[in-house]
């Protein structure tokens, strides 16, 4: 017959961590103000996870990969959002674009030419 280990050696029951929140109607790394977005578009562009934190100074490495693994386990739902979320962003009005439109076709330009990069 197998003995029980004695009380001292049992082990602690873990809890599962929450890293993400959605709050005002998106998504943060839980206890912070920085956005899930930000997480993810630097994922997606190949920064390791030690990068971003190197990015994002206030996250911690277990921040990030809690991040990563939420992206990763809800990845067609968070690139839909992130989806809309880019619409809503390109139809809203863009002060510069009368303010200053040398300006804002050189930012376009340039924002269009990363786009096809990454892609």
């Amino acid at each position: 017959m197998l003995e029980s280990p004695p009380e001292d050696k049992l082990m602690s029951v873990v809890t599962a961590k929450t890293y993400i929140q959605l709050r005002n109607h998106g998504y943060w790394i839980q206890n912070s103000r920085i956005s899930l977005d930000s997480v993810v578009y630097a994922f997606q562009n190949g920064l390791s996870p030690e990068s971003i934190v190197q990015s994002f100074p206030l996250l911690t490495l277990e921040q990030v990969y809690g991040a990563i693994a939420f992206y990763l386990a809800n990845q067609a739902d968070i690139d839909a959002y992130l989806a809309s979320e880019e619409a809503a962003f390109a139809t809203m009005p863009q002060p510069l674009a009368t303010d200053n439109p040398a300006l804002y076709e050189k930012l376009m330009r340039a924002r269009n030419a990363q786009r096809t990069a990454t892609s």
